[in-house]
């Protein structure tokens, strides 16, 4: 799960709170697809200016995601 945010509003109380139950989500569906045999979720909250033509998505998520996403 990829949520873009301006830059001013990476530490912004109501989008810190968002990413808490973001994160939440994520661990929980990811148990659920671990016994599905699915794919795990992650998330990523990654600063606007930090996406460009020329960085891929795993090069994103190696900045950006949360260590254990629970």
């Amino acid at each position: 799960m990829l949520e873009p945010k301006a830059r001013n509003q990476m530490v912004d109380a109501i989008v810190l709170a968002k990413k808490d139950v973001a994160v939440k989500w994520c661990a929980d569906a990811s148990d659920h697809a671990q016994g599905t045999g699915g794919k795990p979720w992650r998330y990523l909250l990654i600063p606007h200016d930090e996406i460009a033509e020329n960085i891929t998505l795993d090069a994103l998520a190696q900045r950006f995601a949360f260590v254990n996403n629970k």
